[in-house]
């Protein structure tokens, strides 16, 4: 696959890019939900429900965070519809911001990352390896998460919008003490290598290589999560998104609602009750219901444990 080179067009053929390679969004269009002649940053900051920040500080970073959490869902979707996915910045956004879909980490992280470097920040790419049942590591590039530098003088911050029920603010790279967050506590350790786990209320969630990686290192991963049987992705379907008071889940027709630490479950029966739920709840206006779609088992090997998405 041939990596683009940023923040382009959605229209394909107009580029928003200036002069050093940030968009500007000047000549970049939209054809879709009423955004023709906006810029791609415009349009991505319009999806989220937020306003462009004036400056590129830790608080615009964690308002951008929340509200990319509660407006973009966490789903794996394409995986069973049979679309194409391709990891390209480009391809990426046209999927977030002008289908209004969602994604797992390389699409929702790749895109933010594009994002917060047009609003002024300093973004590097790492990879991750979550622990699975066991302690047991993943693959490599199992996970992306965001590096962000902000012009405030603080961090560096771990951003993250695609790892499913987690931290809802940036968490500080460099601090080896417990950061509280409302979805738990949560601590960077050393590891070996100079790698970095991170734990939440005590577990370990994954290793962090530190090291600057770009979009198209993550290819085989994203891969992998999208083709083996191995992978929880395509064991299941799973849409989610943060709300104020909580979550809300969609697995296959079970619709869990989570309030305040408390789960409710809603079986829907339809096809068309489920439709309706992914388009009043998530905003997906899906042609057709999406079912999981089975991989031969020794298709592709046994490389590790993944992440399972979490619910609540």
């Amino acid at each position: 696959m041939k990596p683009t080179n940023g923040m382009n067009s959605m229209n394909g053929g107009v580029s928003g890019r200036d002069e050093k390679g940030s968009v500007n969004g000047k000549g970049a269009t939209h054809g879709k939900d009423g955004q023709e002649g906006k810029g791609v940053a415009d349009a991505y900051l319009e999806r989220i429900g937020a306003a462009r920040p004036t400056r590129a500080d830790v608080a615009a970073l964690r308002e951008l965070q929340l509200l990319h959490l509660r407006a973009v869902p966490f789903e794996n979707l394409s995986v069973h519809l049979g679309e194409d996915v391709v990891l390209e910045e480009e391809r990426l956004l046209d999927k977030i911001v002008t289908d209004r879909r969602g994604g797992f980490c390389y699409e929702l992280n790749g895109a933010f990352a594009a994002l917060l470097r047009e609003l002024g920040f300093r973004v590097t790419l790492l990879q991750a390896r979550v622990f699975g049942d066991g302690g047991r590591l993943g693959i490599p590039y199992d996970h992306v998460a965001l590096r962000v530098e902000t012009d405030d003088g603080t961090g560096p911050w771990l951003a993250d919008v695609g790892f499913g029920d987690h931290a809802i603010h940036p968490l500080a790279l460099d601090d080896r003490t417990e950061q509280d967050d409302p979805c738990g506590v949560f601590r960077f350790r050393e590891a070996p290598q100079g790698d970095l786990d991170l734990l939440r209320g005590g577990s370990r969630q994954f290793r962090l290589d530190l090291r600057p990686r770009v979009l198209a290192d993550f290819r085989g991963g994203f891969w992998y999560h999208r083709t083996s049987p191995d992978s929880h992705f395509t064991q299941s379907l799973v849409c989610s998104r943060r709300t104020q008071a909580g979550r809300l889940t969609l697995s296959g027709r079970t619709l869990v609602t989570t309030v305040r630490g408390e789960r409710h479950k809603t079986e829907l029966g339809s096809d068309a009750e489920v439709l309706a739920a992914y388009r009043d709840h998530f905003g997906l206006r899906l042609a057709e219901l999406p079912v999981v779609r089975r991989i031969p088992e020794g298709d592709v090997r046994d490389m590790s444990d993944t992440h399972q998405p979490k619910e609540g």
